[in-house]
């Protein structure tokens, strides 16, 4: 297999890219050093962890470390030698400890693994996809935010990733070289948001805006909470999944002074729920921080009821909301991950009537050329009249539903509504009903 250039292009240890300014680099060599894996291969400097989600040859990193989220980021594994360590593997990724010590290496089918390492076919069938295929650059208003919904703007603040998810929508960026949008690029985006009252929601993403240091990350969140008209800020982030250690005591002791702030993960399986990543959407969620989930359906990984009833049952258990889950886009290296769309439905309906509704995200495709999310179910209307609608139901019986008249007012009430004891019963005019209840809307 020929080895990919991927990685030497899109390596994030600091190296400036097109956007990447000095202020940049000084800011953040301060926080996320540059990357060195000399802690990995030193095995016999450490005595063994008895952490259980860490594999043998990850044993020997003292719980000080393993602890420290800017520790997983400068030791990202980022070249075939480094990975080849753990797993036989002939091309280049990225990927942190954290999230390496959850696959499991017997198995070459795990659907961790199938997240984060490369695959061949990611070159064989490269012919199918789009670069971009829901056509942000097009719906970019100005450089780095998108405007695709009235009510609603996405800031994209950098391509830098934790980890370089191999169903990514914006695979198109890792050639680009690691960049941070500079104090100018972000101030013109902002810019943009007051000029349009319409916005009422700015989502931040990336890459994953959660690699900016905390600092920078505020000053970019106090900015947009100073806009009047803007009531929601979300966040987009898959830290909580592949490097839970950086959602620390200072990063949601900021985030609760900029509230109401939503944010969306990226949960997919549920060996990705952690305790260290029940520990981060706990600290999120008591810091006002509501947490929702966004998963990806991946051929492989979750595309069957029972991996989403046990996905959802754990999110819902570390406090996560199921909210989205997505058709895989249709991104150029990403067809053998893609499932047929009724796969999705299929899902869907099998979770119906067998669990809750709060355990059921709403199946949607982000349609291709920035057509935007359609949500997609199954279709339990099996005919309509005027009268009546004839329903299947979850156990698959059918049933007719009476309904109301269109455009008619009722048939006005008689006079005697009914009788009890022998005394008639009248009903009392409508004034006279709704006298003493309380008025709530005018």
């Amino acid at each position: 297999m020929k080895t990919s250039s991927v990685a030497s292009r899109t390596q994030v240890t600091l190296r400036p890219g097109r956007h990447y300014t000095e202020s940049c680099r000084k800011t953040e060599a301060a926080e996320e050093p540059p990357s060195t894996s000399a802690v990995l291969n030193n095995a016999e400097e450490e005595p063994p962890s008895k952490t259980a989600t860490r594999y043998k040859r990850l044993g020997h990193i003292p719980d000080n470390l393993w602890n420290d989220w800017r520790w997983h980021f400068r030791n990202r594994i980022t070249t075939v030698e480094q990975l080849s360590q753990f797993i036989p593997l002939s091309s280049e990724d990225s990927v942190t400890p954290h999230y390496l010590s959850l696959i499991d290496l017997n198995d070459p089918d795990d659907p961790i693994r199938k997240q984060a390492i490369p695959s061949i076919q990611e070159m064989t069938m490269s012919a199918l996809g789009m670069e971009d295929p829901l056509e942000e650059k097009k719906d970019s208003a100005v450089p780095g935010l998108v405007h695709r919904y009235p009510d609603r703007a996405l800031m994209v603040l950098t391509n830098i990733c934790p980890m370089l998810c191999r169903h990514c929508t914006r695979k198109r960026e890792w050639r680009n070289g690691a960049w941070v949008r500079n104090d100018a690029e972000i101030q013109v985006m902002l810019d943009y948001v007051r000029r349009h009252k319409e916005v009422r929601d700015v989502i931040i993403s990336g890459g994953d805006p959660l690699t900016l240091s905390t600092r920078r990350l505020e000053g970019i969140l106090s900015k947009i909470r100073a806009i009047e008209h803007v009531e929601i800020i979300r966040i987009g982030t898959r830290f909580p999944v592949v490097l839970p250690q950086r959602i620390d005591a200072e990063l949601c002791n900021m985030l609760s002074k900029y509230g109401p702030i939503w944010l969306n993960t990226h949960f997919n399986h549920v060996r990705e729920i952690t305790p260290e990543a029940a520990v981060a959407c706990d600290r999120l969620v008591r810091s006002g921080v509501p947490v929702n989930n966004q998963t990806v359906l991946l051929r492989g990984v979750n595309d069957s009821v029972e991996a989403q009833m046990a996905l959802c049952h754990g999110l819902l258990r570390i406090k996560v909301r199921p909210y989205y889950l997505f058709q895989c886009d249709e991104v150029q290296g990403t067809e053998h991950l893609r499932t047929p769309v009724e796969v999705g439905i299929k899902v869907i309906e099998g979770m119906r009537g067998h669990t809750s509704g709060l355990a059921i995200p709403t199946f949607v495709v982000d349609l291709s050329h920035g057509g935007g999310k359609v949500p997609l179910q199954p279709n339990y209307v099996l005919s309509e009249t005027e009268d009546e609608l004839v329903l299947r139901n979850y156990e698959g019986r059918v049933l007719h539903y009476r309904n109301p008249g269109r455009g008619k007012s009722p048939e006005p009430a008689a006079e005697v509504a009914g009788v009890s004891g022998g005394i008639a019963l009248k009903l009392a005019p409508e004034g006279e009903r709704n006298a003493d209840r309380v008025i709530v809307r005018p």
